[in-house]
This record gives structure tokens, C-alpha cells and sequence, in this order.
């Protein structure tokens, strides 16, 4: 498979180092010497120096035999030109990100396909969306759903009053009589771990769950940590995605922007419907505490500044706030939210990168989620016939032990398989995998 990715900003390096593990014919064209130095010296890709939106550049690179040509330069326009020039050229498909969070992507879709651009992807309502997810899931630090929910994937702290502690998974099977979960994996200082039978779970853990629609509530439970109710959410920053997010979340819940530009604040005041806008400096605690932060449920920092949004979500969390969420741009930070106190960190550059590589999993893959601080992916497949997947029960396919055949959907219903369970024609299968058995995964469903 060739893929050419134009732009090696953070979303294309991050989509590079998620494709090395699996052999690639991969491309990177930018114009910045640097960037392209830096990614050749950590990744194995092949760097081309020049303007992506040049036809003798694409010509050149031999983009009429791409099978995927993704464009995720940070201007949305020069995006659309490459998708545009690609497919005219003769990319099989084309992906672009865009930013503009106003345009309702999913009704323009075919007039961008007429004019070459297959699929758009907006970090922006990406990013939006999977914190609606989390406000209303309000026990979750990540949470991924499939198939409009008919299993979700999603994280949990571990209460020290819970049974599941300093027990291992096996011991605690009476737990789950319905069979409507399973643990995946967990998170202990900083580090992956995925979970089997003998393993021991300990106060503090991040656990990863799957779970049917049932099975979410009796998890919570377990673990002590049930969902708790969020009425007043306070947002610090009117950014792109801090506006569509208040206008995800007026609709049901009392929310506070705080903005410390004048002008945007009052343009941001007209646009919104039903949430307060404030102008002010959300750095200054007093002022913070000034518009009622110690009342709120739930505090989400969306600023352009990683810094500000960590420090304020520890603030609003040292003042007793049960939700935290912080947007970071700085990659490095995304592993370290658990350990300091933050309940989730959002990093919109990641979320775009996971929504496009499901174009180039091999296999027939509906969705592709990467769980913050998790060295592992989870991959949608719908199952096809006569792949070797098919061909015996779990306990006998002999899959790689990092691998959990996590969750099935059939018949339009979400349940979980154990080791007697065999997957057949049609099936979407959630699959846990960590990155280095990928390949040999894909080869099972491909």
C-alpha cells in the first residue's frame, strides 16, 4: 500500500509513527527542512522536500499510484488543493483535514467528493464530540463507543473500596454472572499493562472495560466509581473547539465560557444560545473563584495553551470540581494526566490521527480508537468470509497473547465473547491489540 502524507506537522508525524509498525510504502512531503530532518531520524519514511500542492511534485512522487493520499498541512485550503490535484492525478482516495468547525461536514459530503476530496476529517468536532462523550459518562477518563453504542470501550479509576482490589481477574469472575464485561487493560503509573487472568488490580488503576449498554452500570458499580451528576460546567477558553463545545453542552447542561479577549468574548456571547460568557483572565484564580468555580461539576480547559489548561484543571480540581478535562498540543504531556490528578487529557491532533487510520488498516475496519497513555489500539473489523478468523473459537486460534477479540456485534446486537465463542460472515469484532502484534492481527481478518 503507497500513502503519501502532505504536511509533517504533529498529526502527519503521529499517523508516520502509527503506520511503522506495519510495512508501508510511505511518503511525507513538507516544505520545513527541519520538520523533515526530525521525522527521518525517528521514523522509517521516505522525506520530500517541497510544496505539496505543486503538480510536478506529485507527478514526480508517482502520486497517480497512491492508494491513499492524506493531507494534513494546517491550512485547510491548501488541503483541499492537494486532495483536489491528487485525485485528478489519479489518488485512489483522499483524505483532508479541515478546522472549520461551523460547516456541517457530514451534509457537504457529496460536493466534496465531486470535487476529489473522499473523506474530511475536523480534529475540531472530532475532539467536541468525545468530550460530550466524557461529561456524559462522567466516571470515565476516556470513553469510546461502537456502533452507536452497542459496546463501549472506556476507562475507570479503581476505588480502594472496591472488590475488584488486590484481587486478580480470575477470582473476581462471580462478578460479571451475565458475562456484559471485560477487562482489557490498565494503566499503573504511567504504564500499560494488559490484563490476563492471573493479573492483580490495585487502588488507583486505570481500568480499560469493554461493555455492553448493561454492562456499563454493573462495572461502575464494581469499581465504586459510579457516574455522578453534572449540572454546571465552566469552560476556560473560546477557542475552536471550546465554542462547539458550549454548544454541544447548552443544550443540557448550565455552562460558563470564560474568555480573556474582549472582542471574542462579546462575538463568541452573540453566537451562543443559552451559555454565559465571561470576560475575563481565566489564569486569575480569584476571578475563577469570583464566578462560582467551587459550584461546578465538571471543568473543561480548552485554551491554545497547554501549560494554562493543565495548571487551571488542577486548580479547579484542588477546589473540589469532580470532572476535569484539559486540552494538550504538547504530545509529551498526554501519558502524565492520570498521575497528576487530571481526569482526562484531550489532544485533538491524536483524535484526527485516529479517525484517518482506519482508511488504512487492512481488513474490512469500520473505526480505529487510541486510548490516551495506552500503548495499545482498538480496531473495528467487519468480519469476512473464509479469513482465517472464521475458522476456529477463540480459545483455539492460537491469536497472539496481546491480542483480546474483545467484543462482537451481530444481529445488530453488541455482546461479549469468550473462549467457546466463534466469529462468522458479517460480525463487527472489537478488537484490543498493542501495537507490535498489529500486523500479524490484521492477517487473521485479512
Amino acid at each position: 500500500m503507497k500513502i503519501i502524507i502532505a504536511g509533517a506537522g504533529e498529526v502527519g508525524f503521529h499517523l508516520a509513527e502509527m503506520l511503522t509498525h506495519e510495512a508501508q510504502d510511505l511518503y511525507i512531503i513538507d516544505q520545513n527542512e527541519d520538520r523533515l530532518n526530525y521525522i527521518q531520524n525517528h521514523i522509517d519514511v521516505i522525506g520530500i522536500r517541497g510544496d505539496a500542492t505543486s503538480l510536478g511534485l506529485l507527478k514526480e512522487v508517482k502520486v497517480s499510484a497512491c492508494d491513499l493520499l492524506i493531507a494534513a498541512t494546517s491550512s485547510e485550503e491548501t488541503n483541499m488543493l492537494i486532495c483536489m490535484i491528487g485525485k485528478k492525478l489519479g489518488a485512489k482516495k483522499t483524505i483532508a483535514r479541515i478546522s472549520n468547525y461551523e460547516t456541517k461536514l457530514s451534509e457537504l459530503e457529496v460536493f466534496f467528493k465531486e470535487m476529489g476530496v473522499d473523506t474530511i476529517i475536523s480534529p475540531v468536532e472530532l475532539a467536541s464530540k468525545e468530550i460530550k462523550r466524557l461529561i456524559y459518562q462522567s466516571a470515565f477518563t476516556d470513553d469510546y463507543e461502537f456502533d452507536n453504542g452497542k459496546l463501549s470501550v472506556f476507562g475507570i479509576a479503581i476505588d480502594q473500596n472496591s472488590p475488584l482490589v488486590d484481587k486478580s481477574i480470575i477470582d473476581t469472575k462471580y462478578l460479571n454472572p451475565n458475562q456484559s464485561f471485560k477487562p482489557l487493560a490498565f494503566l499503573r503509573q504511567g504504564k500499560t499493562h494488559m490484563v490476563y487472568p492471573d493479573s492483580v488490580l490495585q487502588k488507583n488503576d486505570i481500568v480499560y472495560f469493554i461493555a455492553t449498554p448493561e454492562g456499563i452500570k454493573e462495572v461502575t458499580t464494581i469499581c465504586t466509581n459510579n457516574c455522578f451528576e453534572i449540572k454546571n460546567i465552566m469552560i476556560l477558553g473560546a477557542s475552536r473547539i471550546g465554542i462547539l463545545t458550549a454548544e454541544l453542552l447548552e443544550k443540557k447542561f448550565n455552562v460558563t465560557l470564560v474568555e480573556e479577549n474582549k472582542t471574542k468574548a462579546n462575538q463568541v456571547a452573540e453566537k451562543l444560545k443559552k451559555t454565559l460568557v465571561i470576560n475575563a483572565d481565566g489564569r486569575d484564580v480569584s476571578i475563577l473563584e469570583e464566578e462560582n468555580l467551587d459550584d461546578m461539576d465538571a471543568f473543561i480547559a480548552l485554551t491554545s495553551d497547554s501549560e494554562t489548561n493543565i495548571i487551571t484543571s488542577l486548580v479547579a480540581k484542588s477546589r473540589g470540581v469532580k470532572k476535569t478535562i484539559a486540552r494538550v498540543e504538547n504530545m509529551d504531556y498526554i501519558n502524565i494526566s492520570q498521575n497528576i490528578g487530571i481526569d482526562t487529557l484531550i489532544n485533538k491532533k491524536i483524535i484526527a490521527a485516529n479517525e484517518i487510520i482506519k482508511y488504512i488498516r487492512k481488513g474490512e475496519v469500520q473505526a480505529v480508537a487510541n486510548l490516551h497513555g495506552v500503548d495499545a489500539e482498538i480496531i473495528e473489523f467487519i468480519v469476512k468470509a473464509d479469513t482465517k478468523i472464521t475458522r476456529k473459537t477463540l480459545k483455539d486460534l492460537k491469536l497472539p497473547k496481546s491480542v483480546h477479540i474483545a467484543g462482537v456485534i451481530r444481529n445488530n446486537k453488541g455482546f461479549i465473547p469468550f473462549g467457546s465463542f466463534q466469529l462468522q460472515e458479517g460480525d463487527k469484532a472489537v478488537v484490543f491489540v498493542q501495537n507490535s502484534e498489529i500486523d500479524e492481527v490484521e492477517d487473521f481478518f485479512h
